[in-house]
């Protein structure tokens, strides 16, 4: 159910199963594993060490040559192929790989990764108690997957080339690859995961674009928190460089382009220079476990989920409500683990990079914190990964995660023009050490649909 949780000037909802108090519960929700497969590396604990000694995923993007990304800089995986994920990551799905597009594939890796992270026996746990919540991007075929189809779509002599939609039930989709399908629905991620882990458990799949990670999470919790699982795969997968996604994102989003300067100083949040977001890939999954499940089991616990909260906000009229989404989601979450603003050690901000939106979510900081708007420390690792769609939120809390770990908060690359628009304590430079373990989570999409997490790292 829905129900408002604003006046009746704006529309916005927050969720009424997120706001529920799992704090009340005695089932008490950890982190016991972590699986990355990212721009900055493949697996939590190489994915922590180029993050911590501060290097960039951002380059000039190799797989794809043609994009609608500018100059071709993206956040791109480089040494992920078919080949390396048949070899080293999906060794117990290799039959299925022939139905898994390029984004599925970094899912169930990163799902397969975060399972052997966690020392999680699969053999000795009740499968009807182990469920899967997967968020992933829609999903599109590359041009040359459709292109002979359409091509048979023309009359023949047709100079102009006209697509005759008509003839594509008769002519075309019949010579398409046959599992075209299976390769590009969004909810296959958590299809193959929960069959290669005979999770048997509640089992779901987002699709919110940007705030699919913290949903997704969220909603493992609560599975969890309600006793209705005790352990969950809960991750996201997505792609932004894909040929045709990339060209919807340089007509429809704002883009940075910086020139000759190196693609590694491109994404540049909250700094004054910053003109746009940068597009990228990945892909990252937790396992999420009921406390004494974990415990009994000697897992090595990562961190503890202590609340959740999501929001989509808009006018009357239309235009989407950034500030107002994200507010109310992390006081909604808030609510949910019984904290106040002032038990929050940093925050790792969603930190797109064009102007607008980090502007809003600034504004956004400084109404939940008040006068600790300006001194509270942010991070935002879209700085280093960019912009992948429906994992940016899970990449980014493992960031939080692999810091908190080793004492510190992560620093934002490229910060070096404070804008006086945000106002905001941003982690620069070097890492931050900090005393208080507990991160704030925040995502939200351009569409005013926002989600946010409270964690504390063990």
């Amino acid at each position: 159910m829905l129900v408002p949780s604003h006046p009746t000037s704006t529309f916005a909802f927050v969720s009424h199963e997120i706001m529920t108090r799992s704090c009340d519960s005695p089932r008490r929700v950890v982190i016991t594993g972590v699986g990355v497969v990212s721009p900055l590396g493949i697996g939590y604990e190489t994915f922590g060490k180029n993050l911590l000694e501060g290097r960039s995923g951002i380059s000039r993007i190799e797989s794809v040559a043609y994009s609608g990304a500018p100059r071709n800089v993206g956040g791109e995986i480089k040494d992920f192929t078919e080949t390396t994920a048949k070899n080293n990551y999906l060794k117990n799905q290799r039959k299925s790989i022939k139905v898994m597009c390029r984004e599925i594939q970094f899912g169930v890796a990163s799902a397969s990764l975060a399972i052997e992270n966690s020392g999680l026996d699969l053999e000795a746990i009740d499968h009807e108690r182990f469920g899967v919540e997967f968020g992933a991007n829609l999903m599109f075929s590359p041009p040359e997957v459709l292109k002979d189809p359409a091509w048979l779509c023309v009359d023949e002599g047709d100079a102009e080339f006209h697509f005759r939609m008509e003839q594509w039930g008769t002519k075309g989709i019949s010579n398409l690859e046959p599992l075209w399908l299976l390769r590009y629905l969004p909810n296959m991620p958590a299809c193959h995961i929960g069959i290669y882990a005979d999770a048997r458990g509640p089992s779901n799949s987002i699709t919110q674009n940007e705030a699919s990670g913290n949903l997704a999470i969220a909603e493992a919790f609560h599975v969890i928190a309600r006793g209705l699982a005790d352990t969950m795969v809960a991750g996201t997968t997505g792609t932004r460089i894909h040929p045709v996604k990339s060209m919807h994102a340089a007509l429809w989003d704002i883009l940075a382009e910086h020139g000759d300067d190196p693609p590694e100083t491109w994404s540049r949040p909250f700094d004054k220079t910053r003109t746009g977001e940068v597009l990228a890939e990945g892909a990252c999954s937790l396992i999420l476990e009921e406390e004494s499940h974990a415990r009994a089991r000697g897992a090595n616990i990562l961190g503890r989920v202590l609340g959740a909260g999501s929001s989509c906000a808009f006018e009357r009229n239309g235009p989407h409500k950034v500030t107002r989404a994200i507010v109310n989601a992390v006081r909604a979450a808030l609510r949910d683990a019984g904290l106040t603003p002032a038990d929050v050690g940093h925050v790792n901000a969603h930190g797109l990079g064009t102007p607008w939106v980090d502007a809003d979510e600034a504004q956004a900081i400084h109404e939940i914190f008040g006068p600790a708007g300006e001194t509270i420390p942010v991070t935002a690792l879209k700085s280093v990964l960019a912009n992948s769609g429906a994992s940016c939120g899970t990449l980014e809390l493992a960031g939080s995660l692999a810091g908190l770990q080793q004492g510190v908060v992560p620093a934002t690359k490229n910060y070096r023009v404070p804008d006086p628009a945000c106002r905001l304590n941003i982690v620069h430079d070097k890492p931050l050490p900090v005393t208080n373990r507990i991160v704030l989570n925040v995502n939200v999409t351009t569409f005013g649909q926002a989600a946010a997490l409270v964690v504390e790292a063990a």
